[in-house]
């Protein structure tokens, strides 16, 4: 069931989750981590936060399992959504009910306590998200961010943000101060319409280039994308526009790149992805064997199951 339950009515113009997802084509590589996804509510089990700017249409952690072994992935790495503000209630539930498959990023305030970081850390939490996407989140002072980011650095977790490739020159000064691995969202969001050798993606190359405790999400291109899923040959060729700028991160940095699906992929307006035609764009920008494996095994392995 998709629809919000109890009090919460989805946001007008939502777009739902598409729950027949195609087979992929690509033969996911063993082990492979799905490093960004969501689980919204349901809400009437987990209601949404009342400072919230959408309410969505519930995606429950046993819809997120299953859609995880109908892909061919091994793992999730299950990010706290916006939605659910920093009530971390139903993703970590989700991480205790995963057997050990799911690792889990949660946003946090300042006022957490110690025994709650410690909590979250024993269900799977390994992270902390500092959102800067101004339509989504009220500003949160960074100097409560950066207090945030030393306290968890303690548990030997790591900060990922979020923001849009216009905001990156007002934010590197904050960025490059943090004391621990950081993981950016999606890339930074570039305008793929932009060159990829343009002033605008080469500042975020360079952020990357600067400090090696940086590390990219090259997901989302239905996120990015001008052109979308488009025909071609009676084959889908999807999201062409944002190949050459994920490719140019995941040969760039092959280290420290990590894939995710985005489910159940929030705020989109205009079309809803096949997360089976997403699986198969990742050959496109990650394009042998060694490179696959890095980003979908080694690195999201080191990053958030480094016992293992």
């Amino acid at each position: 069931m998709k629809t919000t339950t109890g009090s919460f009515e989805k946001t007008p113009g939502w777009l739902d989750w598409f729950d027949g997802p195609a087979k992929p084509r690509f033969a996911l590589p063993a082990g492979a981590v799905d490093a960004h996804c969501h689980v919204f509510g349901p809400g009437a089990e987990f209601p949404y936060a009342p400072e919230r700017k959408y309410t969505p249409c519930d995606a429950s952690k046993a819809q997120l399992f299953a859609l995880r072994d109908h892909l061919g992935f091994d793992r999730n790495v299950i990010v706290q959504a916006t939605c659910h503000g920093a009530d971390n209630s139903a993703m970590v539930d989700a991480l205790r009910h995963s057997q050990g498959k799911a690792r889990g990023v949660a946003t946090v305030k300042r006022d957490v306590t110690d025994q709650a970081l410690q909590e979250m850390h024993e269900a799977g939490v390994r992270g902390v998200r500092f959102n800067f996407v101004k339509r989504l989140v009220d500003f949160t002072p960074k100097d409560e961010l950066m207090e945030i980011a030393h306290r968890i650095k303690a548990w030997g977790w790591h900060v990922v943000i979020y923001f849009e490739a216009v905001d990156l020159p007002e934010l590197w000064d904050f960025f490059t101060a943090l004391p621990t691995t950081v993981v950016v969202d999606h890339m930074g969001r570039p305008n793929v319409q932009h060159p990829v050798d343009g002033p605008e993606f080469s500042l975020f190359m360079k952020f990357m280039h600067q400090h090696e405790n940086v590390w990219s999400k090259v997901s989302c291109p239905e996120r990015l994308s001008v052109k979308g899923p488009k025909a071609l040959n009676g084959e889908q060729q999807a999201y062409q526009d944002v190949v050459p700028f994920a490719r140019s991160v995941v040969e760039t940095f092959p280290d420290r790149v990590l894939w995710g699906t985005d489910w159940p992929h929030p705020n989109l307006k205009d079309h809803m992805p096949d997360d089976g035609l997403l699986v198969d764009f990742i050959p496109h920008i990650a394009v042998t064997p060694e490179l696959q494996r890095k980003l979908l095994v080694d690195n999201p392995m080191r990053l958030y199951w480094p016992e293992e």
